[in-house]
């Protein structure tokens, strides 16, 4: 009976618990808890955060054995092989496939007409990527692999699913860390940019009212797609699975002929690959890989990237606005990061304050689209390069 007690005592999670590693195990139940009192209580990405959350929350009960990752030596290579149900959830991940289809998703709910109606937008949300480059630079510095630093980087576009797709396949080991900042950085949007675009523009700028955009043809919004997915995908062969499928989800949106196929593009795929996403990312955070000093570094790196993309940003729209003919506000240049459509809530809310004539949504959303594919081909770059 004595052996049977000592047995069933071993095998449950309490021995793990109470073992001198217990503590870590501990701490990553807590960070799951505070991720899904974020999600529920403030909204915060609820509909990443509550998966990832909850994953998190039952990969660090010991013994639960939900991923299994082993390497092994093939031909003098190391080849990672999953098990355990989240495990083979996380093949979706691994091959590509999850981060592809969430921008099938995105382009089905994405109208790329505020960028059509004035194009010079696109330099904006180019200018936010400049943050990607130099937080690449200073990962660099910091001593993480030409691989690692470029998934770190890509943080600052504020994109969660390039982010994923970079990271799992230059820096699979830092995926957990690099798609949690991701993901956060993209929910504090609303707290972070507010102070920024205070702090570097005058009042009298976030005053400026900016003309109502022109109307965009039917015919424009389908070359649309089509064109962007031939350029880029012609100069940057490895931007092909996210341009791709987010062209491809945008022209089934703007054809206008197959609304079943919008509609479960833009909710059915995009809904399940989410949660699918999010179980997957919060089973890489099993304590003892999770709670390493890099992962702070990544933390603190994201949260630098963010800041300078935002930043360069705003220069970019004040910059046009000097240069331009007709008045620039350079908050829309903030919501040149791609999360959508947050960053450009965040900048209607600002011009608002400054002014309660001021409606800069349909303006900003120019920026952040582009924002979207900056994002992508910025990925499409440093995948090329490293991968």
């Amino acid at each position: 009976m004595i052996d049977i007690l000592d047995q069933l005592y071993k095998s449950s999670g309490i021995d793990t618990f109470l073992s001198a590693d217990g503590w870590k195990y501990l701490i990553m139940i807590f960070i799951s808890l505070v991720l899904i009192f974020l999600a529920i209580f403030k909204k915060f990405e609820p509909y990443l955060l509550i998966p990832i959350g909850f994953s998190m929350l039952l990969v660090n009960i010991p013994g639960t054995n939900l991923f299994i990752k082993e390497t092994v030596i093939e031909n003098g290579e190391e080849i990672a092989n999953y098990s355990g149900m989240f495990g083979y959830l996380y093949l979706g991940v691994a091959y590509g496939i999850y981060p592809s289809l969430i921008f099938l998703g995105i382009g089905a709910t994405t109208d790329f007409g505020p960028l059509l109606a004035r194009p010079k937008s696109m330099l904006l949300g180019a200018a936010a990527q400049i943050g990607i480059f130099i937080t690449f630079l200073g990962a660099l510095i910091l001593g993480f692999s030409g691989s690692e630093s470029a998934s770190i980087g890509i943080i600052g576009g504020a994109d969660g699913p390039t982010a994923i797709l970079l990271s799992s396949q230059l820096a699979p080991h830092l995926f957990g860390a690099i798609s949690i900042a991701a993901y956060s950085y993209m929910a504090l949007v609303p707290i972070i940019q507010p102070p920024l675009i205070n702090l570097f523009t005058t009042k009298n700028e976030r005053k400026i009212e900016m003309k109502q955009l022109r109307d965009v043809s039917k015919k424009e919004r389908i070359l649309f797609p089509i064109i962007v997915a031939v350029i880029t995908i012609t100069f940057i062969p490895s931007s092909a699975p996210i341009i791709g499928m987010l062209m491809l989800g945008n022209l089934i949106k703007e054809s206008g002929v197959v609304p079943n196929l919008t509609n479960a593009s833009a909710k059915t795929i995009l809904y399940t690959v989410t949660i699918l996403l999010g179980i997957s990312i919060g089973a890489t955070t099993k304590a003892t890989n999770f709670l390493q000093p890099e992962t702070l570094m990544i933390i603190g790196l994201g949260l630098f990237a963010f800041i300078i993309a935002t930043i360069f940003g705003i220069f970019g729209g004040k910059l046009m606005n000097l240069l331009s003919k007709e008045k620039i506000n350079p908050i829309i240049g903030a919501a040149g990061v791609s999360a959508v459509p947050m960053a450009a809530r965040v900048a209607m809310k600002e011009g608002k304050k400054a002014n309660s004539n001021n409606y800069l949504l349909m303006h900003a959303m120019g920026p952040n689209v582009a924002g979207v594919i900056g994002s992508a081909i910025a990925a499409g770059l440093l995948l090329s390069y490293f991968g």
